[in-house]
């Protein structure tokens, strides 16, 4: 076993000189643009993952992040400073471990451990003394020390002892240009007072702002309370939406005009639901672990019943919109008007068009949709729908689902017979064509 004096200081030493071999297990939207940083700062890094395209991507410096262009990764990669594989063996020779897997919900709305669970199994088969273990996967408070310290320990190695383990959420949103991976602070709670003093070193080598916190239950804590924030105030703005709807009041201008109070007031803004891996899912995994404990988490589950809900509001928005000109959305054609989850990105993952399309196909409607980041979607009966612009003349009603900045809402008026508008794209254009939210 290791002296936890020497452990420690041969890490510290390694993390200083920029001798320490990084590795990262997953290379999705948090793990890719993490590795990337440290490869920029002059550290060999290895990424792990399964999926085999994605590790020939990386090698061939083919990015397939959108806030990762391919320059990016073209000179660290012809360095030798970033490479990717599919084997864990690896890890002998690695000196941190950053874990960036995905943690779904399953449909009972309890959290699914198992990527967490198979990447600490692999990293166990290989850990060795002097390793800084660190997970990012957003998760209930309790996962890093119940979950994977008990996993990484059993053969014998000893948390703050043999090798180091932390916590620290992941905060990268996706498409935003002034705040990514290397400017937004990085929150970090270790098990030890040792291993949060070795995270916040491993950080403060590549990121900007270092926030250490006491323990790994307060890192995770963190990033729930943070999500959970704003699913509440966006359930709020929706719950608003609906009630101003029924009272005939625009409820843009009613945020626009409260908006200009200087204190005690923030903005959130309703739309046709929630999307992305975050903020949807996040605060079910709070929601899970409070039932545990014997709390309900109220504000949690209303907030996502109305959230959850929007959907249908939406669906019912074009059938009400369509009824006032004479149509039935059976038999109409309707064009979703952007399908990923937020702007300016091409993920599609809990995306609300996709819940819109499926009511409004149950209705009788015929889909079609405009995305430049999503050439394809798959429906939930597994049927594969392609990009058709085109198809906008012919419709009897375009839905702007998400608001990209390259759409033209100006051209979308002059194609269009009718328009129901989610996210107030269409602000300051006045017209009989357009039903907003």
């Amino acid at each position: 076993m290791s002296s936890p004096v020497s452990a420690q200081k041969a890490l510290e030493e390694k993390i200083k000189t920029r001798t320490a071999r990084v590795g990262v297990v997953g290379l999705g939207y948090v793990g890719l643009p993490l590795a990337v940083e440290y490869a920029r700062e002059g550290f060999h890094v290895t990424g792990i993952d399964i999926d085999e395209p994605k590790v020939a991507r990386v090698n061939a410096a083919d990015s397939y992040i959108g806030d990762i262009p391919s320059a990016a990764l073209e000179p660290i990669v012809a360095k030798g400073l970033l490479r990717a594989t599919t084997d864990f063996s690896v890890i002998r020779d690695l000196d941190t471990i950053n874990i960036c897997v995905p943690t779904p919900l399953r449909k009972t709305k309890d959290p699914d451990m198992s990527y967490i669970v198979s990447a600490c199994e692999e990293i166990a088969k290989y850990l060795h003394p002097g390793v800084l273990v660190t997970l990012e996967s957003t998760t209930y408070p309790g996962t890093t020390d119940e979950l994977v310290l008990p996993l990484l320990e059993k053969d014998g190695l000893k948390v703050g002892l043999d090798f180091f383990l932390c916590f620290s959420p992941e905060r990268v949103d996706p498409g935003n240009v002034k705040f990514q991976t290397k400017n937004i602070p990085k929150v970090v709670g270790g098990t030890t007072a040792a291993c949060t003093e070795l995270g916040k070193l491993f950080y403060e080598q590549a990121l900007e702002t270092v926030v250490p916190v006491s323990s790994t239950r307060v890192a995770e804590m963190v990033k729930l309370l943070e999500n959970t924030f704003r699913m509440i105030n966006i359930g709020l703005a929706n719950e608003m939406a609906t009630m101003c709807d029924g009272m005939g009041i625009n409820v843009w201008e009613v945020i626009s005009a409260a908006a200009t109070k200087p204190f005690g007031f923030m903005p959130f803004y309703p739309g046709p639901g929630l999307g992305g891996h975050c903020i949807p899912i996040d605060p079910f995994y709070l929601s899970w672990k409070s039932k545990q404990s014997g709390i309900e988490a109220r504000f949690i589950e209303l907030a996502g019943q109305i959230n959850g809900q929007m959907p249908h509001f939406v669906a019912g928005k074009v059938q009400n919109a369509l009824n006032d000109v004479g149509k039935a959305v059976k038999g109409s054609k309707i064009h979703i008007y952007g399908v990923s989850y937020k702007r300016d990105i091409d993920d599609v993952r809990e995306s609300p068009a996709l819940d819109v399309i499926h009511l409004l196909e149950k209705r009788g409607a015929t889909i079609s949709y405009t995305d430049p980041y999503v050439p394809e979607i798959r429906l939930q009966d597994e049927r594969v729908l392609r990009e058709n612009s085109a198809a906008i003349s012919d419709s009897d009603c375009v839905v702007i689902i998400t608001d990209h900045s390259a759409f033209d809402y100006k051209k979308l008026l002059d194609q269009s017979k009718l328009i129901v508008d989610t996210r107030n794209a269409m602000k300051g254009i006045v017209s009989e064509k357009i039903v907003r939210l």
